[in-house]
């Protein structure tokens, strides 16, 4: 797939294709969407975990989470 290929190119072919395909598409991309959320998720996780095993953060109740959040 090109670069320069637009959005807007994207969903003109996808509105060409047959209903059944425009189905199939939408189950496809969204089977990937939610591997790259899981993937994202992991990433996040393994992070996590070096950060804690490097001692770089510490226990918080969900009270102190909200107000560092908030701040």
């Amino acid at each position: 797939m090109p670069d320069s290929l637009k959005f807007n190119d994207v969903l003109e072919a996808a509105n060409n294709l047959p209903v059944d395909d425009q189905e199939t598409l939408i189950d496809i991309l969204n089977r990937r969407i939610h591997e790259r959320r899981r993937t994202d998720i992991v990433q996040d996780v393994k992070a996590a975990q070096k950060e804690f095993a490097k001692k770089q953060c510490k226990p918080a109740s969900p009270d102190e989470l909200l107000k560092e959040i908030i701040q």
